[in-house]
């Protein structure tokens, strides 16, 4: 290389010289020829001659001083000319350009495409080229790039009138950085000012204007440029300075953008008014000279004020922060630091918008009707497809703004009775028949006495009546003959995640879970046994569009428990919702939910599905006060998310029921072995203290275990009230009206001989003490002089309303909304 440079510099070189006959006379000197000009004045005695020339010596240096600034010119250019070629051939893509986002943007969307959040320096709307006006390109070129269209990246001529400019000035006042430039500075490059920075961006800005269009780069710098005040791109500076689309921009508006690209922080119009309409005027003029607007329109542009409407970046703030910040917090845990700091992560969630509004306006709803009479003021809801473990809505609580503490995810409550359901299920898959007979009455075991509601007893139910009534003292009896670790085992298989305690109170809910993890277990009986954990993030993507993180539900699902299990556990949640404690939550369509409490009223839940879709409703108060409300308002809200929603699901019916005889166990049980129990054989009393007459002992103490912790004595007096009413007492099992059942006789003595054949036949269950009590077909009030306690004083009233649709398959008649709730809820005070 460097000889063919020295060829064109000098061409005789490298050439061999002619060969010619040497004339050896001509190398004799000839004499010197006297000058007379030359010896005028000069003695003429002294011999003169001329001085000696010095031409021949500065010939003899010219040749070699020539070569070596040729050798150090042609060494210089071969070096840089071999860095070109080793700099261009490790440039990026071009293409990278197209997709490029800065660092640390993360960009939320919902399943349905929604964008939900922009998280980061990212552009909060971007819009292809042949969507922005006309205008607001000429704007541009005319201000930063006015021979765009004529340069292949690098405008040479406009360099020099800029470096002439800056002289003429003595200041930096013109700069000769072109659009292809600034787009290569903004992707590939830093702001560091250096020459080999400079560099690099002139060879990034020739490769772009190689490989991509105009319209592609104009494009997407117009999308990318940092304008001021959070804009990143026209699009969002139009809506931040104007409220405007880019289609709504005038001329002026559109050069006033444009003149802040060069420095947003002095042009911008929110900062120095009078800076931005000098440098909005040059704009024009440039505008007016490149032909791009007429005289008439330039005179209106430069007339018009400098006004603003500011408002904030689009996507800044979430419409549902609740939800995108857990989706912030699952992120940190599915992907390395370095992966979120590259940026230009695309999040694609499982949010159902339509959902979310409906979810949100619930809540909303729910704290006006009930969190004044009720005493509540919080309320949270999710809702998770228990076939994929998708989150489809999420509410923590009724006022972001005031707390942002999520009461989904982050509030670690007691369940009440919303936990029998793991304990039954437990039970079932152990082999027990739903028809299997307990005695409720007075019962103490190791010192814990679990109370029913109001202190009564309802004498022998089976387990079928007892989960519809919520019956305390049976699930204490249950969870003594199946043992604690089956129960937790069952649990954490089904989606309970929290540590459970194995103790007596574990039957009704005394240790804490979250809604989230409550409502995916509930998921695992809608979804024929198996679960699949929740999750909101789909699939994470970068900016060249490559799948970083994607959710396989298929690999993270597992049978926690047997279809069977599942499918009798569904039929006896959807007695609870349509002769239970649960029917404010009945829709017209096939439900299975239960109701829970915990002690003094504190949270009050509903968890309820169909095939498709859990959901979980929460009340309660962030400190754990008492309140006056009743988990039959968490059925009622429930009901009221619900049927805004089914419209878009079709209805599904539950599975069949199995054969309830001659199931194989699936669940090993570990029978507990009391130290010492005292349990009455019947009810014969409905004395709260309880004084029957047939009992194994006279109870030793009445002081309650440590094991009840929260929900130890009093949680389970709530938890029992939802046996079909709270303030029924004794006779609280005439709300379940025997129409279309066998006799309680029938059911014991042949419990699998004629199971139900049909998913609506829960209310069908077999009701021992529905004819039993006779005070109770009395339909006046019971007389002054009874002996029965006040407890037992609401007895002779009529059935509630919720057990007038009796005859099964028959749903209740549903509630208009609001239901109509007494202070003492109506069906279910507490569990």
């Amino acid at each position: 290389m460097t000889q063919s440079w020295l060829n064109r510099l000098f061409p005789h070189q490298g050439r061999a010289p002619r060969m010619e006959a040497t004339d050896y006379a001509s190398t004799i000197p000839s004499p010197q020829r006297p000058n007379p000009q030359r010896n005028q004045g000069l003695d003429p005695l002294i011999p003169q001659t001329d001085p000696p020339s010095r031409r021949p010596r500065l010939r003899h240096l010219a040749l070699p001083t020539v070569m070596v600034l040729v050798a150090l010119v042609a060494g210089g250019a071969t070096r840089t000319y071999r860095l070109v070629q080793t700099t261009w051939a490790v440039l990026p893509e071009s293409e990278e350009a197209l997709t490029y986002e800065r660092d640390g943007t993360i960009t939320m969307i919902s399943a349905d495409g929604a964008i939900l959040q922009k998280l980061g320096p990212a552009s909060r709307e971007t819009t292809s080229y042949d969507d922005i006006p006309e205008h607001l390109v000429a704007a541009f070129v005319a201000s930063e790039d006015q021979r765009f269209y004529e340069h292949r990246g690098v405008d040479y001529r406009g360099i020099t009138r800029a470096a002439l400019a800056n002289l003429r000035r003595r200041d930096v006042v013109e700069g000769a950085s072109t659009i292809t430039q600034q787009l290569a500075r903004i992707v590939y490059l830093s702001q560091e000012r250096s020459v080999q920075r400079k560099a690099r961006e002139v060879l990034m800005a020739h490769k772009l204007e190689q490989d991509l269009s105009k319209s592609q780069i104009m494009e997407r710098y117009l999308n990318l440029v940092y304008l001021g005040s959070g804009a990143y791109g026209v699009a969002d500076a139009a809506w931040i300075y104007f409220g405007k689309t880019l289609e709504q921009l005038t001329v002026a508006e559109a050069a006033l953008i444009a003149g802040m690209a060069p420095a947003p922080s002095l042009y911008s119009p929110e900062v120095n008014p009078e800076a931005a309409r000098a440098q909005r005027d040059r704009v024009i003029r440039r505008m007016l000279s490149t032909g791009a607007i007429t005289a008439t329109e330039a005179d209106v542009a430069l007339a018009d004020d400098v006004a603003v409407t500011p408002n904030e970046p689009k996507f800044l703030y979430s419409e549902f922060p609740y939800f995108t910040i857990y989706i912030e917090k699952q992120l940190e845990q599915l992907l390395t630091p370095e992966q979120l700091a590259a940026g230009g992560l695309t999040v694609e969630t499982t949010l159902n918008v339509g959902w979310q509004r409906k979810a949100e306006a619930t809540v909303e709803q729910a704290i006006e009707r009930y969190s004044g009479w009720q005493g509540i003021e919080q309320v949270a809801l999710v809702a998770v497809d228990p076939r994929n473990g998708e989150i489809k809505a999420m509410v923590g609580g009724n006022d972001f703004n005031e707390s942002q503490f999520n009461r989904v995810t982050q509030a670690q409550r007691q369940p009440g009775s919303t936990f029998k359901t793991f304990l039954y299920t437990t039970a079932i898959a152990a082999g027990f028949s739903p028809y299997k007979s307990y005695v409720d009455a007075r019962y103490v075991v190791d010192g814990y006495e679990p109370k029913n509601y109001g202190g009564s007893f309802s004498g022998d139910v089976d387990l079928l009546k007892a989960l519809r009534n919520s019956i305390n003292i049976v699930a204490v009896k249950l969870i003594v003959d199946v043992g604690f670790d089956p129960v937790i085992e069952v649990s954490q298989r089904m989606g309970i995640q929290s540590p459970l305690l194995g103790t007596y109170s574990l039957a009704l809910g005394a240790s804490e879970v979250n809604l989230l993890e409550l409502t995916s277990a509930y998921g695992t009986l809608a979804n024929k046994g198996r679960h699949v954990p929740t999750h909101g993030i789909r699939r994470v993507l970068n900016s060249q569009g490559e799948v970083l993180y994607e959710t396989d539900s298929s690999q993270k699902a597992n049978q926690a428990i047997d279809a069977d299990t599942a499918a009798i556990m569904t039929w006896m949640l959807r007695g609870v919702v349509e002769g239970g404690t649960g029917s404010n939550a009945y829709i017209g369509r096939p439900v299975a939910g239960k109701t829970g409490t915990s002690e003094q009223n504190r949270d009050l839940w509903f968890i309820g599905y169909i095939p498709q879709l859990a959901t979980g409703v929460w009340m309660g108060n962030d400190d754990s006060s008492p309140s006056n409300g009743a988990s039959s308002t968490s059925a009622a809200i429930w009901r009221m998310f619900m049927s805004q929603i089914t419209d878009d699901i079709p209805v599904e019916q539950f599975p069949e029921v199995p054969r309830l005889g001659g199931r194989e166990a699936t669940v090993e049980v570990q029978p507990i072995k009391p130290g010492r129990v005292v349990a009455d054989r019947s009810s014969s009393s409905t004395d709260a203290e309880g004084t029957p007459s047939n009992r194994r002992s006279r109870p030793a103490a009445q002081s309650q275990s440590s094991e009840g912790s929260r929900s130890g004595d009093a949680a389970p007096s709530r938890s029992q009230g939802e046996a079909g009413g709270s303030t029924r007492g004794s006779s609280a099992p005439v709300a379940n009206p025997p129409s279309n059942r066998r006799s309680d006789s029938d059911s014991r003595t042949q419990p699998a001989a004629n199971p139900p054949a049909a998913a609506p036949a829960p209310v069908a269950a077999p009701a021992p003490v529905d004819a039993a009590p006779a005070p109770v077909a009395a339909p006046d009030p019971a007389p002054a002089p009874a002996p029965p306690p006040p407890v037992a004083a609401p007895a002779p009233a009529p059935p509630p309303p919720v057990a007038a649709p009796a005859p099964a398959p028959a749903p209740p008649a549903p509630i208009s909304a609001p239901p109509p709730l007494s202070p003492s809820g109506g069906g279910e005070a507490s569990e």
